[in-house]
């Protein structure tokens, strides 16, 4: 039984502690618990933060008899003062769940049947050493996540680029996070956001474009809703196509078409200068473009984007009037900017508007480019991205010899030849068979890669040897030769950095289930196994477990933007979150990067030359040193262009994809979690009154949802978002369910069956938010009552479900 939680799960936000403007954010502790169980039974607290959004919130985790019973948030830390996300109060419970992996898996005759360690490690070693001596280091790919610790990631990428010599390793933070990362790179030199949560505090003006905050970092959305309630509130401007939560508190709120961000944001740059609202002297002291910038804009009337983005001029005119007239103004960015089209472009020009507006390095002025996973920092900062660990320059001869250094390997051993490989290229070398390993750690690409049925025959390809390194037999685990289990939050130690540069340490609780062993772990065992060494013929990893981990990624980070040189675990337990850089310098982190005027932009210090915004090519060096010798902030201009792929008769519907507050990604632990599940038991497509009346469709209807790629079967929510638009979650994939999905014959449920293979030419992040479709209604849904509840209907797999889930029922919240 569950008691208390359903205030939580209607409300997802929790009751509001107003406050006023540069006041602190007052504390409210949340807390759950398993059923009969106090807080003063805990015979531990174990210090942790969040693992299923970007936010990182601080917790602690409740132990008794050797088992996770609550969590309750940590008042006294900066980003949450105590307040937690629904999932975090209810979704630790999936870590008792009896399908956990407990031991490894081999593919033997077709199926995948249990092993020992030893066994399994002997095949994955066997198949990579058989590879390099046959084919070389190009022929072995690593796909990881934004869900381990950093020392993790440090471990992967020193193995992938130091020991195996190979550039193919990247994270699935190139699916969310990737066009942040390039977006502060082309504008400052260097990835690091350079605003804090505390701006919030501050701002009279906040700026979110493409960010849903309410459902991607509940928690902020809390800040920002106390702000709103209490005196002197800030003004809200949202760019947003769909109607939130969000831009249902907004002062202006523009609903652009999908695919032409870059012209609103054209636009706004138009209004801005235009209107003078610019600050001209920062401007000319701080940064390089500006006359470029102005040029570009000076023809991007409100009317001309009016005219693209299908917005009414007037509503332009106001949202830069807002930003215009700002004193103290934050701007965010996420998913509806980076997974669109032009999407570093976009991204970029958000920069620019705080650029021109001198809004940087004090108390409520930045830009905030989110992550969308709790580690996507730490993928980024550690090298397990597609960059360099410590945000090094690929093409900087000095930063390999640095790393070299720190490796003790030669230059040469660091591939360096070309740019890292991206996510959607190693899949892509994989289908066309020049790689042929592919260690796939902490991610689900059967559900969360576009063109599902494309990836699927990649996986299942013939003379490709997948690795799966996961917690469930997910979709991409049933598809793997090897499977090694792994222990996950508080079952493991490591530190992990948040969307604000915030870096918690989170501890080790209980232990793993049967065989499951740390991330860590494993890759430390697939080193020794490899014999991996440096140029001394010593062993290439030299740590032995997370601090010592910590320690050698303080020292690879030291002198660079995200120097962790000051931390240790012994400041973080003491402490709380902390923001890099922490130095001799700045011995409890720094809350805002840039606040001097200077940039980690300078051509010797800077992690990118830069890319050009239309093409992708990359900025030679001698040409940045000529644009930008002193290293000041780069206002980089871009012109729109239209869609790659756009309506037409046969598809006259746009698709965007995106979350839920109730889940996290493919629903690995959310799914697993009884009050989660139950507030989002399966897939659902929203559309306007408008199309809803064209179609003929009402609220619970089934409808098929068809694009060039595929098709989904899902049940219909009428929402006040633009017409000619249809919005379907993407986290819904097809373990839990009795359909077996498209393979079958059945009815796709996996939003991303109808997405498109195609990215970013600067970020490489696919775009998952301009795919075109059409809708159909499914015949006779209308008659049944409760049609919709077919898509999770069958006596078997509730039975199923039961036995899954039983064992985390008995869980209460207080």
């Amino acid at each position: 039984m569950v008691h208390g939680a359903t205030d939580r799960l209607i409300d997802p936000w929790g009751a509001r502690t107003p406050y006023g403007p540069g006041d602190t954010w007052p504390a409210r502790v949340d807390e759950c618990y398993a059923d009969g169980i106090e807080p003063t039974q805990a015979q531990r607290w174990v210090q942790t933060a969040s693992l299923l959004h970007s936010n990182g919130d601080a917790m602690d985790i409740a132990v008794a008899d050797g088992q996770i019973v609550g969590v309750r948030g940590r008042a006294e830390d900066r980003v949450n003062r105590g307040r937690l996300d629904i999932k975090d109060l209810f979704a630790w419970q999936a870590n008792n769940a009896t399908d956990r992996l407990t031991q490894p898996l081999l593919r033997r005759d077709g199926e995948l049947v249990p092993v020992n360690w030893d066994t399994a490690m002997a095949a994955v070693v066997g198949r990579s050493r058989q590879l390099l001596d046959s084919d070389g280091p190009g022929a072995i790919a690593f796909y990881t996540t934004g869900q381990l610790f950093a020392e993790e990631y440090y471990t992967l990428a020193t193995i992938a680029r130091a020991g195996i010599g190979t550039n193919h390793l990247d994270g699935n933070t190139r699916l969310c996070t990737a066009t942040a990362g390039e977006a502060l790179k082309e504008t400052f030199g260097s990835d690091g956001q350079p605003a804090s949560y505390t701006d919030v505090d501050f701002a009279d003006v906040i700026a979110l474009f493409g960010h849903n905050v309410a459902e991607t970092q509940p928690v902020l959305w809390m800040r920002i809703l106390d702000r709103l309630a209490g005196p002197e509130p800030p003004r809200l401007l949202v760019v947003d196509p769909r109607r939130t939560a969000v831009a249902a508190k907004a002062t202006v709120h523009l609903a652009p078409r999908p695919g032409t961000n870059l012209a609103v944001m054209n636009a706004l740059l138009h209004e801005v200068i235009a209107h003078k609202w610019v600050d001209q002297s920062w401007v000319d002291e701080h940064t390089v473009g500006f006359d470029e910038l102005q040029q570009r804009v000076a023809d991007c009337t409100p009317e001309w984007a009016a005219e693209i983005c299908d917005l009414d001029a007037d509503d332009i005119r106001a949202a830069a009037a807002l930003v215009g007239s700002a004193e103290r103004l934050l701007a965010t960015v996420l998913q509806g900017f980076y997974q669109s089209h032009q999407a570093t472009a976009a991204a970029v020009q958000v920069n620019n508007l705080v650029l021109l507006r001198g809004m940087l390095g004090r108390p409520g002025c930045g830009v905030l480019q989110m992550n969308g996973q709790p580690t996507a920092e730490n993928t980024r900062e550690c090298g397990a991205n597609g960059d360099l660990p410590g945000f090094r320059n690929w093409e900087n001869t000095e930063h390999i010899a640095q790393l070299a250094k720190v490796w003790n390997v030669e230059p040469l051993q660091i591939p360096h030849y070309t740019p890292p490989t991206h996510a959607m290229q190693i899949f892509r070398y994989a289908e066309q068979g020049s790689v042929k390993f592919l260690w796939i750690s902490g991610t689900n690409p059967a559900v969360s890669l576009p063109e599902l049925s494309r990836i699927r025959s990649i996986l299942a390809k013939v003379g490709l040897f997948v690795v799966v390194q996961d917690i469930f037999l997910s979709e991409t685990a049933q598809l793997a030769d090897v499977v090694l289990p792994a222990a996950t939050w508080g079952e493991n130690t490591g530190v992990f950095t948040n969307a604000d540069r915030t870096v918690h340490l989170s501890e080790q609780a209980v232990e793993p289930p049967g065989a499951a062993r740390s991330d860590l772990n494993i890759f430390l065992e697939y080193a020794a196994a490899m014999r991996l060494t440096d140029k001394d013929g010593e062993p290439l990893i030299k740590w032995t477990d997370p601090e010592s981990a910590f320690e050698a990624w303080k020292q690879c980070s030291a002198g660079r933007p995200c120097d962790y040189s000051g931390l240790s675990y012994a400041l973080l337990r003491e402490h709380g979150g902390i923001q890099w850089p922490v130095t001799a310098d700045a011995p409890v982190g720094t809350e805002r990067l840039y606040s001097d005027g200077h940039f980690w932009a300078a051509p010797d210090v800077c992690e990118s030359y830069g890319r050009d915004l239309a093409t992708g090519a990359s900025v030679e060096e001698t040409e940045y040193r000529a644009l930008n010798p002193n290293g000041k902030a780069i206002l980089k201009a871009a012109e729109f262009v239209p869609l790659h792929e756009d309506v037409s008769d046969e598809y006259p519907m746009q698709l965007i994809t995106g979350r839920t507050i109730f889940h996290f990604h493919t629903r690995t632990k959310t799914g697993r979690t009884p009050q989660l599940r139950a507030a989002a038991p399966d897939v659902w497509a929203e559309l306007s009154p408008i199309d809803a009346a064209r179609l003929e469709v009402s609220e619970g209807d089934l409808i098929d949802v068809e694009s060039p790629r595929g098709a989904i079967r899902a049940a219909v929510r009428l929402t006040e978002s633009r017409p000619g638009v249809v919005f379907v979650p993407f986290h819904y994939g097809y373990w839990d369910v009795a359909r077996s999905g498209p393979e079958a014959g059945q009815p796709g449920r996996a939003a991303n069956e109808l997405t498109i293979t195609d990215w970013d030419p600067v970020s490489k992040q696919p775009i998952f938010k301009t795919s075109v479709c059409r809708v159909s209604r499914v015949p006779g849904s209308e008659d049944v009552p409760g049609a919709a509840d077919e898509l999770l209907a069958a006596a078997d797999e509730t039975t199923a479900a039961d036995q899954r889930y039983g064992a985390a029922d008995e869980m209460s919240q207080r």
